[in-house]
């Protein structure tokens, strides 16, 4: 199943399959004004990579896998730790630092909804190593119709 970002307009798909059928690092499927929806899949080994959004609230889902959220005030200060699986729902709020590793034996299947939306309509990531260029070149910013802070602070990394 491939879905295609159409912007702010009403939109309806199978979301499970979509998910489980994503082999993507991420994959924007739909932007809206407020809101965005990505597809992730996170290979095993291999995490989410420790990053805080300043001004995006996030909701992520597990559709398959097993994980480890962590999530701190400082990139050093990761005091949430938790196993989550097949299921789990895990909030991020805005300006926390976080990271999710597969600690399974399969890709952990995801999605996560950003409000406001947080990346480029459409946009997507065959890995992690692309979503990291795209996003130093200025590649990966929210659409222009897309509703934004007034004061737009840049992604945090480790």
């Amino acid at each position: 199943m491939t879905i295609r970002d159409i912007g702010p307009e009403p939109q309806s798909f199978d979301l499970e399959k979509a998910v489980l059928d994503n082999t993507d690092y991420r994959a924007v499927a739909w932007s809206g004004k407020y809101l965005q929806l990505t597809l992730m899949s996170i290979p095993v080994g291999e995490d989410i990579g420790l990053e805080a959004h300043p001004e995006t609230d996030q909701f992520l889902r597990l559709d398959a896998g097993r994980g480890r959220v962590q999530m701190g005030r400082t990139k050093d200060g990761l005091d949430f730790d938790r196993e989550v699986g097949d299921g789990w729902a895990v909030f991020v709020p805005a300006g926390t630092w976080h990271n999710i590793t597969n600690i399974g034996d399969e890709p952990l299947q995801l999605y996560a909804v950003y409000a406001p939306t947080h990346h480029a309509a459409g946009k997507i990531h065959a890995t992690a190593a692309d979503a990291e260029r795209d996003e130093e070149s200025g590649g990966d910013e929210p659409a222009a119709w897309s509703v934004q802070p007034p004061r737009h602070r840049p992604d945090q990394h480790a």
